[in-house]
Formats: C-alpha cells, sequence, structure tokens
C-alpha cells in the first residue's frame, strides 16, 4: 500500500462510518411507530390499518430511499479507496443528511398532509440526492451511467416537492418514481474508460 499525503484519506474508514449511520438512522425509521399503549384495548383489523397504515408507507419510503442511497455510497467509496479533505467533508455532508431523515421521517409520517411538512420532506430528499449525485461527480468528473442514474432522483425530488406544496397527499407517488435510477444504471450501455 502506498504511504497517503497529510492531505489524503484513506475511504475505508469512511466506509465503516458510513455503514454504521445508515443502519442506525434506517432502525431509528421504526422508532416513530405507533407502540402498543395507542390502543385502550385489543386493536381489530380496522384500528391497526388506521393506525399504522400513513406510518408504514412513510416508513416504507424512507427505508427505500436509504437502502438505494447507502448502495450507491458503497459502490462510490469503492471506486474511491483515497480521497482529499473535501471528498471527505462533502462525504460527511451526505452523511448528515442521512442521520436527519429520520427526523424529517418522523415529522412526515405524523403530518403529511401539511404542505409544510410535506415540503421540508421533500426539500430533504433533494438534498440527499443532490449531494450523491456531487460525490459521483467529484470521483467520475464526467457524464457516466452513474452520473446520470444519480441525477434522476433529483430529477425527480424537485417536481416531487413542488406537488407537496399544492398536494402533498400526491407527492410520494411522485417520489417512488426516483427509483428510476437503478433501472437507468441497469438498462443503459455500460460506458467504462480504459483501465477503469
Amino acid at each position: 500500500m502506498t504511504e497517503l499525503k497529510p492531505d489524503q484519506f484513506e475511504m475505508r474508514r469512511l466506509e465503516s462510518l458510513s455503514n454504521t449511520i445508515f443502519g442506525v438512522a434506517m432502525t431509528l425509521l421504526a422508532y416513530d411507530l405507533p407502540k402498543a399503549a395507542v390502543f385502550t384495548s385489543a386493536p381489530g383489523w380496522s384500528e391497526l390499518a388506521h393506525v399504522y397504515s400513513g406510518k408504514l408507507a412513510g416508513l416504507a419510503l424512507s427505508f427505500i430511499i436509504s437502502g438505494v442511497f447507502w448502495i450507491s455510497h458503497h459502490r462510490r467509496l469503492a471506486r474511491q479507496p483515497i480521497g482529499s479533505r473535501g471528498d471527505v467533508i462533502l462525504n460527511l455532508f451526505f452523511l448528515l443528511s442521512i442521520v436527519l431523515l429520520p427526523v424529517t421521517n418522523g415529522l412526515y409520517t405524523n403530518y403529511g398532509m401539511s404542505n409544510a411538512v410535506a415540503v421540508l420532506y421533500g426539500l430533504h430528499l433533494t438534498a440527499i440526492a443532490g449531494l450523491n449525485a456531487w460525490l459521483w461527480w467529484t470521483i467520475l468528473g464526467g457524464w457516466r451511467n452513474e452520473i446520470m442514474a444519480s441525477l434522476f432522483p433529483l430529477l425527480v425530488f424537485i417536481p416531487g416537492t413542488i406537488v407537496a406544496a399544492f398536494a402533498p397527499q400526491a407527492a410520494p407517488f411522485l417520489w417512488f418514481v426516483a427509483f428510476g435510477g437503478i433501472v437507468i444504471q441497469r438498462f443503459l450501455p455500460n460506458r467504462t474508460e480504459p483501465g477503469a
């Protein structure tokens, strides 16, 4: 292994930190689900559906989003064994956006019909997608499949957030489309440079 310069960092240490952060954030998404104390007696199917339906949908959306961004982050760090101080700081801001996901998810699952809360959640998703695309751009520096796939969620979350301002109940359906970035990457021809 080559010796690192003073302003270089091993990204595998950042990968260990990111795995921990993603794991904790994804676990905390379920923290806001109703507990048994919500019910005064043994609930029936209709009571369970009433209490859990919106919250489980929000949990599923945020969990899938976290999982997709964890995969992207893992793939990106595998391509970048050594990073600069700027790379590490940008990655830390990305991880901060993941740490905050349980907070905005909790607001969204409790007050999803509020325009302000839906817009806040959409802005948060947009920030995560924007940081992810920026990180891909820093290691690839050009238009490749990974860049296109990382920009797709950003291009979906922005209009989804605008929709959330006027019709918060419709926004989640649009936000789910953001996972089309995975499809884009899967089916576009793989354009790699020699030695990449």
